[in-house]
Formats: structure tokens, C-alpha cells, sequence
């Protein structure tokens, strides 16, 4: 029998113990890192239109029986009136105590039939309450290519097209008008002479569709898309590019999941096997997990909570709602300062920590102080560069007080003392000073994807 994530901090001692000091390699996505390079495959999502192969680093977890949408309904705080099939939403959990667990797509399939899409905690967390509860319900787990048995394929290709031709393509390769289609919903087109289903949606906040069909099929769409796309300057995108999209459209992918204290954690972590603990990384330090411990508010999720049923930590998060809360914003770190550490790398004596282009997170959990006037005023999260802005970039929850675009902190890099993550080299903590900037930082993801 494989270790459980109770096993394994029983074995180390404590959560932040297993978490700091974790053993296994950095996340990456199963595909081609590099098309061109990875300065114009960013490029191509805001100028021209790109394509991105998503078949292989997200999980997807089909939900389907009488009690599925029951059991949706109890673990998020999503609304899910009218939530009729061909719909999609970001569904966000939390714990019995309202602490975040994590996000990720729910796509309605059909009758009693769902896919929730994305990082593996919430889906974990969905499957545990669905396989110890009173639920009418089936799972099928599709992992990524990371974790699915060797020479196994994805159960469905996913593609994302993305830019201000994506329309013009789409209109090509199915040779109509595509017809008006809301945010977040589905639609279903044709293409290569194939059936294809098509999430509207925008990645970077740039205008998009998500398509997706059985695995077998995704070869003939792919060759039919990089035809198509010639005349639209179609560019293929890896997975350096892919993996620095969000710090756009400010999505935080990971931010560690309130799993490790609270009412009925202690059966969950025994559930949850050792290998999808995650890793824990950054400047903020503390031997209590529960101070890692994010709201939905946190990250902005607030639109997305609804308090017209019961779900799994309702009361608590009414009282979180009710707190003062953080404000999700863009840190855009001071140009010299990153300079600063950059050139550390070429001086005598300990570097600065590595800042790795375009995503410097070096952990599944990035958690890193943010200061103001030495005084702790939240935490940075996702950290990387945006080559159309020219900027290099965090993602941060920062206290109301200094969420004000222009206030200016400071964002403490690298760990003291050293953990002993594969990632992680001899280093010195470092100060690099940052002006805090609206979140989303693209404006057209603030001005029309975000109103969405």
C-alpha cells in the first residue's frame, strides 16, 4: 500500500516539515517547452493568435450519477442555478472551516455528467467527500500525462486557441459564422470533419476557445488548426510560454489547500496518497500550516461565492466574509532590483536565488513575504516575466491599506534558512522593491475578461 500524506508527516513530523523540504521535482507541463522561443510564443496570444496543447498537464475528473450535481453543490460555493449542460464555471471549495481548498473548471457534459478540470487538490477533495458520502455518483480520473500509467493516453485532447484571430480561424476551419456564445458557455462545431466541442472562454484575458473531443481524434483537429492558422499567423506554444499565461489574467494556480487541519482532515490526508502533497516554497516561514491558510477573498474569488445553499463550510466563510479581507493584486517588481539578483549570480560570495524566466516559481505552494516598511502586509504568490508589458511580476494578497495601485513594498526572495528542495541551491535572501499594480495587469483582461 502506497504512503499517505498522514503517514508521510507522521514520518517527518509536521505538515510545513513534509511540504518545505519535499522531495519531488519541480511542476512541469508534459509538452514541448519551446516551439520558437518563448519571448514570442507570449507574444503570440496578445498579436496574432496561438495554440496551446492542454492535453497533457491538467487532470480531469468525470463526475457522472444521479447525486453528481448534489455533490457539487455540497462541496462548492459556487451558485449552480441555471446551470444548465454546455455551461461551464470556475468552481472554487473550501474547508469545514472556510479556508480555500483550490479552483478549478467544471464543465456540465450532460445529464448527471460533469468534468472538473485542473490541479488535483480540489478534485481530490470532491472525490473524498463523493466516495465517504452518501452519494449516487461514479468517478473516472483522467491524470496528467505526469502521473497516468507509461504509454497510457489522455482520455481527450484539449487545445486552446487564443488571440484577436482566434475568431477569424475558428470562422475558417469550420467554414460558418461562429455563432454568439457567452462567456463560459459550450458549443459544438465541426471540424476536419469531426465532431468538436468548444468552451468560450479567454486565457491572458485575450479572446479564446478551449476545444476538446476523444484522444483519438486530436490529431486530425491538431493538423487542421496549423493549416488553417497559416493565414493568421497561427504560433504554436510550449509549455515555458503556457505556464506563464496566468500571471496575465492574475490567476494563482496553486496556492497551497487548507487540507491539513480542520474537521475531518485527519481521514482525508490518510486517503490522500503521499505522492500529491505538493511542495512548499518561498520567504514566508512559519511552523503552523494553518498560517498558509488562504479565504476565497484572498484571491479575488469573492464573485464567485454564493450563499444561496448549504455546502461545506458555509457558516465559516459568512464570517470570513464579513472580516476585513486582502486584496489580490500585481506586484511589478523594480526592474534594477531584479537586475540586482540577477547579477548576484556573476559577484563573490552566495547568489541571490535563482530567478528562473518567464516563471520563477521554484515550489507547487509559492509563498513569499511582502512587506511594507519592514512591517508584513500579505503574501506573493505566482512570480514571472510578461514580455508584452516588459515587466517582471508577482501575483499577491496584500492588506486593503496597500492593495492601492502605485503603493510601493517590498517582496522578500529566497529562503533562510535553505530547504532542501531539489530546486533549491545555496542562496541569500534578498529585498526587491515592487509597486503594486491592478490585477488582472493586462487591460483588456481587467476590461472585458475579468467583467465577464
Amino acid at each position: 500500500m502506497s504512503e499517505s500524506v498522514a503517514d508521510a508527516i507522521a514520518r517527518v513530523g509536521s505538515p510545513v516539515e513534509l511540504l518545505r523540504n519535499a522531495q519531488s521535482r519541480p511542476t512541469i507541463f508534459p509538452v514541448t517547452p519551446e516551439f520558437t522561443n518563448w519571448r514570442s510564443e507570449q507574444l503570440a496570444w496578445r498579436d496574432s493568435v496561438a495554440l496551446l496543447d492542454q492535453s497533457h498537464h491538467m487532470t480531469d475528473l468525470f463526475i457522472s450519477g444521479p447525486d453528481a450535481l448534489r455533490l457539487l453543490r455540497d462541496t462548492g460555493v459556487n451558485s449552480f442555478e441555471n446551470f444548465a449542460v454546455d455551461r461551464a464555471k470556475q468552481f472554487v471549495a473550501v474547508n469545514h472551516e472556510g479556508y480555500l481548498i483550490g479552483d478549478a473548471i467544471l464543465f456540465h457534459l450532460g445529464e448527471d455528467s460533469f468534468d472538473l478540470v485542473g490541479w488535483f487538490m480540489v478534485l481530490d477533495w470532491v472525490q473524498f467527500i463523493g466516495e465517504t458520502g452518501d452519494y449516487d455518483v461514479t468517478f473516472e480520473r483522467d491524470a496528467n500525462s505526469l502521473m497516468r500509467a507509461p504509454g497510457t493516453p489522455p482520455t481527450l485532447y484539449r487545445y486552446e486557441l487564443q488571440g484577436p484571430h482566434a475568431l477569424a480561424l475558428m470562422e475558417k476551419l469550420t467554414g460558418e459564422p461562429v455563432p454568439p456564445t457567452k462567456f463560459f458557455h459550450m458549443a459544438t462545431f465541426t471540424i476536419a470533419g469531426l465532431e468538436v466541442r468548444s468552451l468560450r472562454h479567454g486565457m491572458a484575458g485575450q479572446p479564446g476557445f478551449e476545444l476538446f473531443g476523444p484522444w483519438a481524434e486530436g490529431e486530425a483537429v491538431h493538423a487542421a488548426i496549423v493549416e488553417a492558422g497559416a493565414e493568421f499567423g497561427l504560433v504554436l506554444v510550449g509549455s515555458r510560454a503556457y505556464s506563464s499565461a496566468n500571471l496575465e489574467s492574475a490567476w494563482v494556480p496553486s496556492p497551497l489547500p487548507a487540507i491539513f487541519t480542520g474537521e475531518r482532515t485527519a481521514e482525508y490526508l490518510q486517503w490522500l496518497p503521499a505522492t500529491r502533497a505538493g511542495s512548499l516554497a518561498g520567504s514566508y516561514a512559519s511552523d503552523d500550516i494553518e498560517d498558509y491558510y488562504l479565504t476565497p477573498y484572498d484571491l479575488g474569488y469573492g464573485r464567485s461565492v454564493a450563499f444561496d445553499h448549504d455546502f461545506i463550510g458555509r457558516e465559516a466563510l459568512e464570517r470570513h466574509a464579513a472580516a476585513p479581507q486582502r486584496v489580490k493584486v500585481t506586484l511589478v517588481w523594480r526592474a534594477e532590483d531584479v537586475a540586482a539578483v540577477q547579477r548576484s549570480l556573476y559577484e563573490p560570495g552566495i547568489p541571490a536565488k535563482y530567478l528562473e524566466f518567464p516563471k520563477a516559481r521554484y515550489g507547487v505552494y509559492q509563498v513569499d513575504r511582502v512587506l511594507a516598511d519592514g512591517r508584513d502586509v500579505g503574501i506573493s504568490h505566482d512570480v514571472g516575466y510578461i514580455t508584452g508589458e516588459q515587466v517582471f511580476v508577482s501575483l499577491a494578497s496584500v492588506d486593503a491599506a496597500h492593495a492601492e495601485p502605485g503603493t510601493e513594498v517590498v517582496v522578500v526572495w529566497g529562503e533562510q534558512p535553505n530547504s532542501r528542495k531539489p530546486a533549491v541551491e545555496a542562496h541569500r535572501q534578498v529585498e526587491v522593491r515592487a509597486t503594486v499594480a491592478p490585477a488582472p495587469y493586462s487591460s483588456y483582461a481587467r476590461e472585458n475578461y475579468r467583467k465577464n
